[in-house]
């Protein structure tokens, strides 16, 4: 899902170029303890200097949290490929490992496992997600401070278009997640996504369970997880930005009619139920397309083509 190290391409998703090329941000240097308004400190003492990673030909130290989830193991795959040294930071090692990926074991909500995995690491990729809102938030930070403390020089992060939009706890959470990073004390690039087409199938099969289609008047923008993989990646090899990027499915559709897509390929037949629920605030925002934005970089792969594959 990323060009091969050397050179650069174009992405068709939002037509931003891509490098792949390894960064050279410069040696780092620790400073001496002290508290920041934000809560962070800075690590004790002062670490030795590294030396850039620089040159078109060298791979990128890159380790990616959540590298087995539906984002993560894309990005994986994506970086690997491209010939980077990628590890693998999740609590269980892959079911099928990518050749030339390393694992070790780690627990972000605790920070277990954090200080071995991002020895020498120059990136990381967050890929890791917690439905729990109250566990999204002091597992960024207690990665952002492990990154920092280990000398890794970007931070590659990924959210949800709209969230300010639609009143939920999590995505409450989410926006106190991209207001933790760019507070940190990491330099950091993010990238806001639309729904994965894997998520929408999922939801699609646990209704389907009991015969109804929820929300059916609800308006997504459903994209492909690898297409978000390669925008992440792509990112990973390439300066930290600041800035959050967005980029959606190709095409804004109604769950109703995802839902008649996916059954017409899995074969379901029989009626399906709607599922209709009252018209609080999340409900009228998911009705009124909060989730989506027509206006944001778009990726190529339908709902339907990502079925067929």
């Amino acid at each position: 899902m990323l060009p091969p190290s050397p050179g650069s391409s174009r992405s068709r998703a939002g037509g931003a170029t891509r490098t792949s090329r390894a960064p050279c941000w410069g040696a780092q240097t620790r400073h001496a303890d002290r508290p920041r308004a934000d809560g962070y400190h800075l690590p004790v003492g002062r670490r030795k200097r590294r030396a850039p990673r620089c040159g078109r030909h060298r791979g990128v130290e890159i380790a990616v949290t959540g590298g087995t989830g539906s984002a993560g193991a894309h990005v994986v795959r994506e970086l690997a490929a491209a010939g980077h040294a990628v590890r693998v930071l999740s609590r269980r090692p892959p079911r099928e490992p990518v050749p030339g990926t390393r694992h070790f074991a780690v627990d972000q909500a605790t920070g277990s496992g954090l200080r071995e995995a991002l020895d020498d690491a120059e990136v990381v990729v967050d890929a890791m997600n917690s439905s729990k809102p109250g566990v999204l938030l002091p597992a960024t930070r207690t990665l952002l401070d492990a990154v920092h403390t280990a000398g890794v020089g970007h931070y590659v992060g990924i959210s949800i278009v709209g969230i300010e939009r639609v009143p939920l706890g999590y995505y409450r959470a989410k926006l106190q997640q991209e207001e933790a990073i760019k507070a940190g004390p990491v330099a950091w690039s993010l990238l806001r996504a639309t729904q994965f087409h894997s998520l929408i199938a999922a939801l699609l099969a646990a209704a389907d369970r009991f015969r109804v289609t929820p929300l059916p008047s609800a308006r997504v923008q459903p994209v492909d997880p690898r297409e978000v993989a390669r925008e992440l990646a792509a990112r990973a090899v390439g300066e930290p930005t600041r800035q959050t990027a967005q980029l959606g499915g190709p095409e804004i559709v109604t769950l109703g009619a995802l839902a008649r897509a996916w059954r017409r390929k899995t074969g379901r037949r029989g009626a399906r139920v709607p599922l209709p629920l009252p018209p609080l605030g999340p409900v009228r925002a998911l009705r009124a397309g909060g989730l989506t934005d027509p206006s944001i970089p778009r990726g190529r792969v339908t709902f339907a083509e990502w079925l067929s594959r």
